[in-house]
């Protein structure tokens, strides 16, 4: 029998390739798709999906909204650009049975739906440490600091800003992130001015001083 997997992300150029990449798959079927929450659980529900391939940043409230939406049933895949703590904790909290990033491959991503559907947990290196820390109570995740500036930004624009830490130029982070280029030049202008930063290399320091990379 095939797994029924249902695709949540709010970029439909991202929800098309993963859809191409899972139709090479013989024990696989996409059996629907949405690009925001309250879609999101209407067609979990319709669609009875096996696993829930999860967006973890939607401008509507994001996977932990679905999550929090949908009865038991389906098994949850958080598949996101964010490698952040909270983000990865947040989200195993809400009941995802694990969190893979987009850097993953076709094949990668395959094996860890049907991983998922068969009762385990799955993780791209190193995100697992943030839970096991987590729940043992040995690195909690603290309760964020109240910072205006960051919390002025959406949540594709902290995606931006996160990939700009890293050194992505304009057109790899168009790449990672499904999107053109002229829209990450506006996303990254959008950021520095709602962060006060004059330039990129300002705009790097400020984003390390809060971890935010």
């Amino acid at each position: 029998m095939s797994i029924r997997v249902f695709l949540v992300d709010d970029h439909a150029v991202f929800r098309s390739g993963v859809r191409a990449e899972l139709s090479r798959e013989a024990d696989m079927a996409v059996v629907g798709e949405a690009g925001g929450v309250g879609e999101a659980v209407a067609g979990i529900k319709t669609a009875r999906p096996d696993v829930v391939l999860l967006d973890v940043h939607m401008p509507d409230g994001g996977g932990v909204a679905v999550l929090q939406g949908i009865d038991p049933g389906p098994v949850c895949l958080a598949l996101s650009v964010s490698d952040a703590a909270e983000d990865v904790i947040a989200v195993i909290r809400a009941g995802a049975r694990g969190y893979v990033t987009k850097t993953i491959s076709g094949p990668e991503l395959a094996e860890g739906i049907r991983r998922v559907a068969a009762g385990d947990a799955v993780f791209s290196p190193r995100l697992a440490g943030f839970v096991l820390d987590s729940f043992t109570g040995r690195s909690p995740v603290p309760e964020p600091q109240l910072d205006p500036e960051l919390d002025s930004l959406t949540p594709r624009e902290l995606e931006v800003l996160r990939l700009l830490a890293r050194g992505y130029t304009y057109r790899e982070i168009a790449e990672t992130l499904f999107i053109s280029v002229k829209t990450v030049e506006t996303h990254a202008s959008n950021v520095l001015r709602k962060t006060q930063q004059s330039n990129r290399n300002a705009l790097t320091r400020w984003a390390h001083r809060r971890r935010i990379d």
